[in-house]
């Protein structure tokens, strides 16, 4: 599915991260990719992240999975909704819906949560700390879409969900299949299911917290220092009050931290790395015994594609035009000429046929290998 009358430059330009867009049906062709039963069957897995909302009244009840097949039996005519996290990583038509939506770079992907919802069913008013593209799949749902949220927004007890208190809306609409809302960070929004076997599609964006990235990076910086690097004042002069903490001895602290963080190049690698750890790792494609190289060389020979881990993260940094650091799964490679090609490929797709003149690049048979042997990558078998 592609996105036939979208502007993707106008929106980012005008919308993204500043105020929510309706987008009404800009499918070539729309095709809702999953069924209700196949959701149900995921949120009833081991692994797969679930929550199941039921409404009494005017109140909300979660339960987190997986859940009993037997329980979807059990909830009778009242409004609920089942939320499944990451439904991308296990169906391939869920996971073609974050294709049109790349004009965001890939690191900034989280996942697609599908959400189905009977008559009624919804999780309250709320806001999120991403961005994200509210897809509705079947059925219809109501949006009311409210000002922009903080940390001292009231919100109402409770001990599963954040529900804002005082929700007035701002927009309201009714989506319909196809149908596209997109809502920036920390904008207030509330959806009702208009009708049975209403899915909607949530394609989200993630973004680091400046808290998550100082931490991060500190603790990594800290870890590789060494324990003899210590404050030093050879120059120690005698100072008019012993109980100060004097301006050049803080000037010189600052400065040692700061020495220890402000490697660019340093930094870059560790982010790449930060940034590629996979949310959900359950997913293990590892081969019960290492490839060889012999055998990455043959399928190649045989144009077998190559098709990646959907729950893996691959991402690069180009360090200069023939040399880049894919970054793959919280691992980093080194790749240059022949082998920098290959990892550019890798990361612009789910899939890919090597070109099979690359089978004689050692360095490429290196890096394909120690893809499949850490469970990112694996040649195709056709199931």
């Amino acid at each position: 599915m592609k996105l036939a009358h979208f502007d993707a430059g106008l929106f980012l330009n005008g919308y993204w991260q500043k105020r929510p867009l309706l987008i009404r049906n800009p499918w070539d062709v729309w095709r809702n990719p999953l069924e209700p039963d196949e959701l149900a069957g995921l949120a009833c897995e081991e692994g797969v992240e679930a929550r199941l909302v039921t409404r009494d009244g005017d109140r909300l009840a979660m339960e987190s999975g997986p859940l009993p097949e037997a329980r979807f039996g059990e909830l009778g005519d009242g409004p609920w909704t089942l939320l499944v996290q990451a439904v991308d990583h296990h169906a391939s038509d869920v996971a073609a819906l974050i294709e049109p939506f790349r004009f965001v770079p890939d690191w900034r992907i989280d996942d697609v949560m599908v959400s189905y919802a009977t008559d009624g069913g919804g999780v309250g008013p709320h806001y999120d700390q991403y961005d994200v593209f509210l897809v509705q799949g079947l059925g219809r749902r109501r949006w009311r879409v409210g000002p922009r949220c903080d940390a001292a927004t009231p919100l109402v007890p409770h001990e599963d969900l954040r529900l804002i208190g005082d929700f007035e809306a701002t927009g309201d609409w009714i989506l319909e299949p196809g149908d596209i809302l997109y809502v920036p960070p920390g904008f207030a929004h509330d959806g009702i299911a208009v009708g049975d076997d209403c899915m909607t599609y949530s394609i989200g964006f993630r973004a680091p917290s400046r808290a998550e990235l100082v931490e991060g990076w500190c603790g990594h910086q800290a870890d590789a220092l060494a324990e003899d690097d210590r404050y030093a004042d050879p120059d120690l002069t005698i100072q008019a009050h012993p109980g100060e903490i004097a301006a050049p001895a803080l000037d010189r602290l600052h400065a040692m931290v700061m020495e220890a963080l402000s490697d660019r190049d340093a930094f870059a690698r560790w982010f790449g790395l930060h940034a590629s750890q996979p949310k959900y790792a359950e997913a293990d494609w590892r081969p019960e015994e290492p490839i060889g190289r012999q055998e990455v060389r043959a399928l190649l020979a045989e144009r077998v594609a190559l098709v990646r881990n959907p729950a893996s993260r691959f991402a690069f940094i180009r360090q200069r035009e023939d040399a880049i650091l894919l970054f793959v799964d919280g691992h980093c490679f080194d790749c240059a000429g022949d082998a920098a090609s290959l990892a550019e490929q890798l990361c612009a797709g789910p899939a890919l046929t090597v070109d099979p003149a690359l089978a004689a690049s050692p360095a490429v048979l290196a890096l394909i290998a120690a893809l499949i042997d850490q469970g990112s990558l694996a040649f195709d078998d056709g199931e």
